[in-house]
């Protein structure tokens, strides 16, 4: 069966973006989210408000995960999944560091607390997959390498021990060629974007274009086979709906 994954990097409601905060976009991001189709939305940054904001405009959808300090405080690396395709097993959320059982500690020089959200979800014919989302720190490379080396632990655990395939969506902060991505591809595991390293960015700070590199990423397990992927540099009502642009993957598990 195929399905279609979304990661999307949704951009903080901040004052300074004025005219591009959040509140100005919330149309925009859902109207993004239902070109895509996606049966799963990965997304980063979403506050406990913002995520409220779309779930009215997203009826077919419900979202899991908590946020980088616990509970609904602080940005979430939150899956949203389609009602009528999908529904969760099981779900759960660890912190990036060297307690990874307690939100909100702070490791390895990073910026601010990270998460990782999970998700077991189950299609309508049985076949079940895990989901994990993260937003690697934007500061630190021993924080950005300590981190999805504690993801993939996780996924590699989690995979060993159900043999149940795995998508891994994000925001990582770095390049194609940053010891992030050679670490997932040591694990085994597969990049979207396969062997095309010039893809172009993926984050353009609301100004366009494609010059750059990508740092939003989809891997998956090798059970799983990837379709088609597709960066989504469209203006919806004469605007970016973020920051960054959504990052879509057609896969077959």
């Amino acid at each position: 069966m195929d399905i279609t994954v979304m990661t999307f990097n949704l951009r903080v409601n901040v004052r300074q973006d004025s005219d591009n905060a959040w509140p100005n976009r919330i149309t925009e991001v859902t109207e993004a989210i239902k070109k895509a189709g996606a049966a799963i939305v990965c997304t980063q940054e979403g506050t406990h408000a913002m995520l409220q904001d779309l779930q009215p405009l997203l009826p077919d959808y419900a979202w899991l995960g908590d946020g980088r300090q616990g509970g609904n405080e602080d940005e979430h690396c939150a899956v949203f999944y389609h009602r009528g395709l999908l529904k969760p097993v099981e779900s759960g959320n660890f912190g990036l560091s060297e307690f990874p059982e307690q939100l909100g500690y702070l490791s390895w020089n990073t910026g601010c607390p990270r998460i990782c959200t999970w998700v077991r979800l189950r299609q309508q014919d049985g076949q079940d997959c895990y989901v994990y989302n993260t937003h690697l720190d934007h500061m630190s490379e021993e924080a950005r390498t300590n981190g999805i080396q504690l993801v993939v632990d996780r996924i590699r655990a989690m995979n060993g021990r159900d043999r149940i395939p795995a998508i891994l969506t994000g925001d990582f902060n770095c390049g194609p060629s940053s010891d992030v991505i050679e670490i997932l591809t040591q694990a085994g595991l597969c990049d979207a974007y396969g062997e095309d390293k010039d893809v172009g960015c993926t984050w353009h700070d609301f100004k366009g274009g494609d010059s750059g590199e990508p740092i939003d990423y989809i891997f998956v397990t090798p059970d799983i086979q990837v379709n088609s992927i597709n960066i989504d540099r469209s203006m919806y009502n004469g605007r970016y709906p973020s920051d960054h642009y959504p990052v879509v993957a057609s896969v077959r598990l």
